[in-house]
């Protein structure tokens, strides 16, 4: 499954832009990468997982502004379809798991 965080916060004020830092810095450290400015997106292995997550991002939601979790399965997420542009990612995100031996 994927979680995708989508978010529109305010930014009018210092006070604004601290929370909203703070956010982003939260999705970062809790694993989240970047797909557009305000999405994130993270795997997650099951369903329970997936759940854990979303609770852990309301932990530390904003006090301000619109925050919105959609979780999608993973034969969801790979029927994206690029318009324009292309997926740039260094940073290995499937649930493929390697075996060295």
């Amino acid at each position: 499954m994927r979680i995708i965080v989508l978010f529109d916060l305010p930014v009018e004020t210092a006070e604004d832009r601290s929370e909203y830092g703070k956010f982003r810095r939260s999705l970062i450290k809790s694993g989240f990468l970047m797909m557009q400015e305000s999405i994130y997106c993270k795997l997650a292995v099951n369903s329970t997982m997936a759940e854990s997550i979303v609770a852990n991002v309301k932990k530390f939601k904003p006090p301000r502004g619109l925050v919105q979790i959609l979780k999608i399965t993973e034969k969801q997420y790979s029927k994206i379809e690029f318009v324009v542009g292309e997926s740039e990612s260094e940073t290995i995100d499937s649930d493929e798991t390697l075996v060295i031996l």
